[in-house]
């Protein structure tokens, strides 16, 4: 009963997070699904869940995507996702997730000590790369994201948007690699149906929350999202 009960919670909680910042569902799942289950069906159930989210969310806030920073973030991410593959089955993850992990809380700091960056064509490109390589390697294309928008100062509507239909794309992707080069279970596909009815009760509560997030709030949850995954990458299993 109590791995039930903490399953919904982490599902609820995740779901509202992401709906309402456009992030953090497999920032926030991943560690605590892998309490309950293997690392294959954490990553999967993070997956489909995820989908699910981007699915329900995007013809309602499609409006907001940059259509141009999209597709250029998807371009970078072809390789990114090959690299991330290469990553994944020739490199000691314990050793990558210690240097991302690095990168990750040394960038939050600068952008806390208010550094900036200007958005460009390569970087677009660059981050789409990095995003697909993690994504393809431990499942969270997040952080190179929320740390270039962030550091441009995108607005969070535009932020949450791109975000979320770049996510439809990638987490497409990574599953289907996931269970062509991994395999599935069943119960990985039973426990995400038994979280879709909360990710659906997320999905309600985080449009409320969205309203009244301003800019300011807005940034300071990306700080901590940013902070919570790089001590979770350089401590976590």
């Amino acid at each position: 009963m109590f791995d039930y009960i903490l399953f919904a919670i982490i599902i609820l909680i995740s779901s509202i997070l992401q709906t309402s910042t456009g992030f953090g569902f497999s920032i926030m799942a991943t560690p605590f699904l892998l309490l309950l289950f293997s690392p294959a069906d954490a990553v999967q159930i993070n997956l489909i869940l995820s989908l699910f989210i981007s699915t329900a969310l995007i013809a309602k806030i499609k409006k907001d995507v940059d259509r141009e920073i999209l597709k250029r973030f998807i371009t970078g991410s072809f390789l990114g996702v090959l690299i991330g593959v290469w990553i994944l089955l020739t490199i000691n993850l314990s050793l990558l997730k210690i240097g991302v992990s690095l990168l990750i809380l040394l960038l939050t700091v600068l952008l806390i000590l208010n550094f900036r960056i200007r958005q460009t064509y390569k970087r677009d490109l660059v981050v789409g790369g990095f995003s697909g390589a993690l994504t393809a390697s431990i499942g969270m294309p997040g952080p190179p994201l929320l740390l270039y928008f962030s550091g441009t100062e995108a607005k969070k509507e535009k932020l949450r948007a791109t975000t979320l239909a770049f996510y439809l794309y990638i987490y497409s992707v990574s599953l289907f690699l996931q269970v062509i080069f991994v395999g599935t279970t069943t119960k990985a596909w039973i426990a995400s149906g038994i979280g879709l009815p909360l990710v659906v009760i997320g999905l309600f509560i985080g449009q409320i929350l969205f309203r009244y997030i301003n800019q300011r709030i807005f940034r300071i949850f990306t700080y901590i999202i940013l902070i919570f995954t790089g001590v979770y990458l350089l401590f976590g299993k």
